[in-house]
């Protein structure tokens, strides 16, 4: 599979193209700024994640994208919803249905346990009110789209190895477990890309 890897300069991002060319994907690191980007595993495409036609020629020839964009300090409060919006828009003109976006799981407490709903979450939601907003303005504009999409919503993301193995749900948080490695993120998100049952569902993650 050619994959399109939106955001490939950031912590996440990296991980993800590491990834798919070790699995032995062509992989597309789209970025902003190639010097933040040293000797990538496959060709990298320049383009901002708001300019949708740099983004259109930087999908042309793949077989999915996968988004790893994320809050950016200093930046739009909607920087997501709008990010993800013309990273759609650029995937229809270049005839690209499959995508996999990373959201996040704070932001809900569908199957939490008692000690994140009860403790821990109010206490983030009013930290990260703005945040939560923009991830749900996201997650409305890709449910609202006709790609075939997947969302990832991984709990708080951690530099550090992978353990090569993660835990999932599609019907709630994962229950008892609140961080997951940024490796093992990524290789969530390649299992889904490949995974047609993954097709519009949002799946939380974690170690």
């Amino acid at each position: 599979m050619k994959i399109a890897v939106v955001g490939a300069s950031g912590r996440t991002g990296r991980e993800l193209v590491r990834a798919a060319a070790a699995a032995g994907h062509e992989v597309v690191a789209v970025v902003r700024d190639p010097a933040r980007l040293p000797d990538p595993p496959g060709e990298v495409r320049v383009a901002d994640a708001s300019d949708v036609a740099a983004l259109t020629s930087a999908f042309e020839g793949v077989d999915a994208v996968a988004s790893c964009l994320g809050p950016v300090p200093g930046e739009s409060a909607h920087v997501l919803r709008d990010g993800i919006t013309a990273v759609l828009a650029a995937m229809d003109g270049a005839g690209v249905r499959r995508l996999v976006a990373i959201s996040a799981s704070g932001w809900l407490i569908d199957g939490d346990d008692p000690l994140s709903r009860y403790v821990a979450k109010p206490i983030l939601m009013r930290a990260l009110a703005e945040v939560n907003l923009d991830l749900e303005a996201m997650e409305q504009v890709i449910r609202a789209s006709d790609v075939d999409w997947t969302i990832m919503r991984p709990p708080r993301l951690q530099d550090r190895p992978g353990t090569g193995s993660y835990k999932a749900r599609r019907d709630g948080n994962v229950r008892w477990a609140w961080t997951i490695a940024r490796p093992d993120l990524a290789l969530a998100m390649l299992d889904a890309l490949t995974d047609r049952t993954a097709v519009g569902q949002a799946i939380s993650v974690a170690a």
